[in-house]
């Protein structure tokens, strides 16, 4: 079928490979939070899960509209010439599969929106590097209080960006990350910051490629990232 422009857009998701117990069975499964999809649907798009079990990047970008680089493990270190710290986790077929759909969605202007290891992903994939484990570099646990908590913050938007166009001078966020922008990746500009100095949203300027530190995902009454996205995804089409 030929998709119409009037057609909503198809939004790609990146997804888990993972061990996982559903129903009678415990096995390796592709998965991904529903707030994703539903955040999604919400603003208007069509969700599509990405499972990162192959490597033609540009034959899958060419079948959807925009993509979700979404939260998950941390970035292999040695892809930014480091050694991994203790409290370090990766995936590095997630890596593989996700650095090259990033790439191939950029060479097809397709709009990009990085949710928390997406805008890390970004960031890298450009040559930029990541500070391992915020509670040493700043000495708390804010960002990350617990497992399976959510900080709550403030995040200050940068005049004059994609970021603050959509979300006004300040947004009220959830965070759930050790780990954070050390050096910005070539093309991305900061947009956003967390009290303590985090970068918490970087975008390349006249691009729909726009990361956030934070996980917007985990407040479906508040859909203007995916909306964003999704409307730049149906003017692209």
């Amino acid at each position: 079928m030929v998709s119409n422009a009037s057609d909503p857009p198809v939004i790609g998701l990146t997804t888990y490979a993972e061990r996982a117990k559903f129903l009678a069975w415990d096995t390796e499964a592709t998965l991904l939070h529903r707030v994703y999809a539903d955040c999604v649907v919400a603003a208007g798009g069509i969700p599509v899960l990405l499972p990162p079990v192959t490597t033609e990047y540009a034959r899958l970008v060419e079948r959807i509209d925009g993509l979700v680089l979404t939260g998950g493990a941390d970035v292999e270190p040695s892809r930014y010439g480091q050694d991994p710290h203790p409290t370090t986790y990766t995936r590095e077929e997630r890596d593989a599969f996700e650095f090259g759909l990033f790439t191939a969605a950029r060479a097809a202007r397709k709009p990009v929106l990085g949710v928390c290891r997406g805008l890390q992903v970004m960031s890298v994939a450009l040559g930029g590097t990541l500070s391992q484990h915020l509670p040493e570099t700043l000495g708390d646990t804010a960002h990350q209080p617990a497992p399976a908590t959510f900080g709550s913050g403030t995040v200050t938007l940068v005049d004059g960006t994609r970021a603050a166009a959509i979300l006004g001078e300040e947004a009220k966020v959830q965070c759930y990350h050790h780990q954070a922008i050390d050096r910005l990746g070539a093309g991305l500009v900061a947009s956003g910051h967390a009290a303590d100095g985090t970068v918490e949203a970087a975008e390349v300027p006249g691009e729909f490629v726009l990361g956030v530190q934070w996980h917007p995902e985990q407040d479906i009454d508040d859909v203007r990232l995916f909306a964003a996205l999704v409307n730049a995804a149906q003017e692209g089409k």
